[in-house]
């Protein structure tokens, strides 16, 4: 009896797996089967243990035959995964083609790359990435690839406020190179300087003459003539999309090449950031947000972590995923200006929880393009071009303008309580002055006014949604008869318009407040011109220029100086920054860089025989 019981069961089993073994193999059928198996045997596993290890090799059995897959049926390198049921090793199954977790899609090319999940961390920024070989002026009619550059350039500014510039090859490996050299060059500082690595930055300017001594990073006058080239095409790219000509900002910039013993007006920094130090003012912004100053900034970093604030005050990581031959490119303040607010300054700060996570810091560099200290920034070609100015733009020098912001920010910094609050006002002003102005005529909504469909207007929209009779929001007719003025809205211009006035009276006034100031120091000044004395007050250096070139003087030194140079006479060779001369010692041919405040005049013989003489006729008298 039991052998025959056996042998129904064997002949059972031959039936069932000549019936699968009669079907193709379906991707879609076999996971189901599998499916339906392994839902069985973990039903049975609830009930005991017993019975779960023999539904187990049933369901193992009840499998369709294992046949070697061809090409078209190789599994992906998902379905080859682990199942996430824990187990113990030996009673797993082994990973088959018909065994997959999730239904299975047709195979792929062996040409076609398998999608890999991307960190959050390294996620696509949304900015537009634009080549410099498609922006870059040429002769000839406009290309199609130019003008699709040109419009993704300024779509991304409009849109995030910040856009992407991808360099080529050549170019992207001087990037490279002047990051690592950075980099190096920081480090070697924070050894020789005691370790103290948290930060460091170094400005560096074209046509400033650099001698032997002068330790700065190597390549910086490369990445300064690519990242110039860089910035000044983007700035031919902005204006040809506000319909103007590729050179009209050209009078803003210092000349191509620089002349003779002058000085750009552009700026180079670059900045090392450590973890422990992640601000550095100037730089990388601080943690409420900078406005940049000048026409253009161009940002290229070694690792991520810069935030800039787009259109809606949200704020994003822009240079995710960017590499060292990307430049990350921002507006700034003077080009809000001169372009009537139509390319509004970005907001940018740096990303601590970047920065926290990367032990070995952060290197970048940001190259300033500024417009020279006499031009004017003037709103006329904007007005030519047809767009309407709105109030409040009109042509101003740029030292003034450079002034008036400076202005603003020792009023921010003479409030620290309110500092977070005040640069927030600074990113949502402009915003807050679109809203109460008139977007044809620019003029504060003095004159605002309700139309039947609930929207005001005021000014020259106004007048144009009367004649058309129709709302330009909702685009619902309107009867011209049932205008209503909208007292809030005219009372919310008004006091904006004056904020407004009073405040570019009261930049008029402290402007005027300085220079009465510095001309008062002068004065106070001039008599000790020849020592370079600190003034009464306290609050100013005198003279930093106090020597002049091939002056003889005595190195009296201080506590920096070489012990080895205290007492010499030197002459001086030329004029530094910041007060500081390259001098040339006499009496060994070395040259060595000092400030005036380690320098003294020699005195001639007769005057220390007159100072002498004349000190014991002080001493009898006293």
């Amino acid at each position: 009896m039991v052998v025959m019981l056996m042998m129904q069961q064997q002949q059972q089993q031959q039936e069932a797996s000549s019936a699968l073994a009669s079907h193709p193999i379906n991707p879609t059928s076999t996971a189901t089967a599998t499916t339906a198996t392994t839902t069985c045997a973990t039903t049975n596993n609830n009930n005991n243990n017993s019975s779960s290890s023999n539904n187990h090799n049933n369901s193992v059995s009840l499998r369709s035959p294992t046949a070697t897959p061809t090409q078209s049926q190789l599994p992906t390198p998902l379905s080859l995964a682990p199942l996430s049921s824990p187990g113990p090793a030996a009673h797993r199954p082994q990973p088959s083609a018909d065994h997959a977790i999730g239904p299975l899609v047709p195979s792929h090319p062996s040409t076609e790359p398998v999608p890999v999940p991307v960190p959050m961390a390294m996620a696509a920024s949304p900015l537009a990435r634009v080549r410099l070989s498609e922006i870059a002026l040429y002769d000839g009619a406009p290309a199609a690839p130019y003008l699709r550059a040109v419009d993704a350039l300024s779509g991304s500014l409009m849109r995030h406020n910040a856009a992407v510039i991808e360099l080529g090859s050549e170019d992207a490996a001087v990037m490279r190179c002047g990051l690592e050299a950075a980099r190096l060059y920081f480090r070697t500082r924070a050894q020789q300087g005691g370790g103290k690595g948290g930060r460091g930055v170094y400005m560096y300017r074209a046509g400033r003459p650099l001698e032997d001594w002068d330790s700065s990073p190597p390549c910086m006058a490369d990445i300064f003539r690519c990242m110039g080239k860089a910035s000044r095409a983007a700035l031919c790219a902005i204006a040809r999309h506000l319909r103007l000509r590729s050179d009209v900002f050209n009078h803003l910039l210092d000349d191509m090449p620089l002349p003779a013993n002058e000085v750009s007006s552009s700026v180079l920094v670059a900045s090392y950031s450590n973890a422990s130090m992640p601000n550095v003012k100037g730089t990388t912004g601080g943690i409420n947000g900078e406005i940049e100053k000048g026409l253009l900034t161009l940002f290229s970093s070694d690792t991520p972590g810069l935030q800039v604030c787009d259109p809606n005050g949200r704020w994003y990581l822009a240079d995710s995923g960017s590499s060292p031959g990307d430049l990350l490119l921002l507006t700034g303040k003077a080009l809000s200006h001169t372009t009537a607010g139509l390319r509004p300054a970005a907001s940018y700060r740096a990303a601590p929880e970047y920065l926290g996570n990367n032990s070995s810091g952060r290197t970048s560099l940001a190259f300033r393009l500024m417009p020279q200290g006499n031009a004017v920034l003037d709103c006329s070609p904007i007005t030519a071009a047809g767009h309407v100015i709105p109030q409040g733009y009109m042509p101003i020098s740029v030292s003034q303008f450079m002034d008036d912001l400076s202005a603003e920010e020792d009023i921010l910094c003479s409030r620290p309580d309110n500092n977070y609050i005040a640069r927030s006002n600074l990113n949502t002003d402009p915003s807050l002055r679109s809203v109460l102005s008139d977007p044809l005529s620019g003029a504060f909504l003095e004159d605002a006014t309700f139309v039947s469909c609930g929207h005001s207007f005021g000014g020259l929209m106004l007048r144009r949604v009367i004649e058309m009779s129709r709302c330009t929001i909702c685009s619902r007719e309107i009867e011209t008869g049932s205008l209503i003025p909208n007292i809030a809205l005219r009372a919310a211009a008004a006091a904006v318009k004056h904020e407004d006035n009073r405040r570019l009276f009261h930049n008029a006034a402290l402007r005027k407040r300085r220079k009465e100031l510095g001309d008062q120091m002068d004065s106070t000044r001039r008599p000790n011109r020849e020592n370079g004395d600190v003034g009464d007050d306290g609050l100013h250096r005198g003279v930093q220029y106090p020597f002049s070139v091939n002056e003889k003087v005595v190195i009296k030194g201080n506590r920096r100086t070489p012990e080895k140079f205290v007492g010499k006479e030197a002459v001086i060779t030329s004029q530094c920054l910041n007060g500081w001369y390259l001098l040339k010692i006499l009496e060994s041919g070395e040259n060595v860089r000092l400030q005036y405040r380690s320098l003294r005049k020699i005195q001639s013989p007769f005057v220390s025989e007159e100072r002498c003489s004349s000190q014991p006729v002080q001493n009898s008298k006293s």
